[in-house]
């Protein structure tokens, strides 16, 4: 009788995780089914055809996998994926966050409501509707703010406006996006408002984290050492552990758990983001899911934790291994264009401490910096013997790299 655990992977095709994942399945003995948003598996690493969903319409792709699959739990990559996992872990009767958690954490007005109610700090905001336009919304707003889509991710769409000038020119290029075919074929409501609210000065940070019956187990608290004051917030570095004292930290983890408290999270991982300042720390938004991307590699074995977590087993003392420090690069597009090619990439790669320097664009791509874009030229990743060592490999590993752009013409 086989009775090896099946779990149900969630993910994007574009995902970079499903094969991460797909590795630490084989290693723990664990079957792992994916399920993605496309028509046609091309690439097939579990030796078995995915379940193909329509992510636009979660209720239908929730449906879907209860009438086809009986797993012993389900792990989602990214946000539309987590809803979906919560929706068919309702129908499955499988330990996952609740559909309305799940929601709160994706509509970024939901949850500032909701930190409200809690009496965390919250910087003043407002929600104003595309229809409405920008005109009004520009006079009643205090500067500097910062104005964002309501469900996207990774800073796509965050802009911040220093007048209304500014804040009229912000409102129209998160408009042309939240038009943009990709998005509109979501077909979400909360795509069609723009959230206006006070900029929060400080120093960013992230939180990795798995919930068990609400209870939190801190993996991981990331220091983003670049500033993030705007107009764009692209995120570069993460490095770990974190610098901050004792108190600081302590702080970061007690808002996270009031965060999750407030949105009504209870099982599987999180990432959190949440900047400090004289006042505080001030939560940005919690997600349901992981890391995204290949930065979870910066924390080795998390993937097995996750699935060992989502297959019922106590994670309680499941091993992390220690490491003195680590940190990734997200390496940023610097203009819009198609990626041609990457030179420097050995000399990037031989720098001490580096461990491994991954150019993810592919010949050919078109690639659109923030805050429209939602990519990365690749990673780098670096371990040392302290966060200040593995910061300065990334900075010294990336002056070696350079990039050939094409300039991409407009369709006409």
């Amino acid at each position: 009788m086989d009775d090896r655990k099946k779990l149900l992977l969630i993910g994007a095709t574009t995902g970079y995780q499903t094969h991460a994942f797909a590795d630490a399945a084989e290693r723990l003995g664990f079957d792992l089914v994916l399920a993605t948003d496309r028509c046609h598996v091309l690439d097939d690493p579990w030796g078995d055809r995915a379940l193909a969903l329509r992510f636009e319409d979660p209720a239908l792709a929730a449906r879907a996998i209860a009438a086809s699959l009986k797993v012993d739990g389900i792990v989602a990559v990214g946000e539309q994926p987590a809803y979906i996992a919560a929706l068919a872990a309702e129908k499955l009767g499988i330990s996952y966050n609740s559909p309305a958690s799940v929601l709160a954490c994706r509509n970024k007005f939901l949850a500032r409501e909701r930190f409200r109610a809690a009496k965390m700090l919250v910087p003043d905001f407002q929600r104003v509707t595309l229809g409405q336009g920008p005109l009004a919304a520009a006079e009643r707003a205090s500067y500097p703010c910062v104005l964002k889509p309501l469900g996207l991710s990774a800073s796509r769409g965050v802009i911040r406006a220093d007048n209304p000038a500014e804040f009229i020119a912000a409102f129209r290029r998160i408009e042309a996006l939240l038009n943009t075919p990709d998005i509109l074929r979501l077909n979400q409501e909360h795509n069609q408002f723009i959230q206006v609210e006070d900029f929060i000065a400080g120093r960013e940070f992230a939180l990795e984290g798995i919930l068990t019956d609400g209870r939190l187990r801190v993996l991981a608290i990331f220091d983003k050492p670049d500033p993030l004051d705007g107009p764009y917030f692209e995120e570069t570095i993460y490095v770990t552990p974190s610098r901050e004292n004792a108190e600081t930290q302590c702080g970061i983890i007690r808002a996270t758990e009031s965060a999750i408290r407030a949105l009504g999270l209870t099982h599987g991982p999180i990432h959190a983001e949440m900047r400090v300042n004289r006042r505080g720390v001030w939560m940005l938004e919690v997600a349901a899911r992981p890391i995204g991307g290949l930065c979870a590699r910066v924390l080795p074995g998390l993937e097995e934790l996750i699935l060992s977590h989502a297959a019922g087993e106590d994670v309680t003392a499941f091993p992390m291994p220690e490491v003195a420090a680590a940190a990734v690069m997200m390496i940023p597009i610097p203009r819009e264009g198609v990626y041609i090619a990457a030179t420097g990439v050995e000399e990037a790669r031989a720098v001490s401490g580096i461990e491994e320097v991954i150019i993810t664009a592919k010949q050919g791509q078109k690639l659109i910096p923030l805050p429209e874009g939602n990519s990365y030229l690749g990673f780098i990743f670096a371990r040392g013997e302290s966060p200040e060592v593995v910061e300065r490999a990334l900075r010294d590993s990336h002056r070696h790299l350079e990039f050939e752009l094409a300039t991409s013409l407009p369709v006409v």
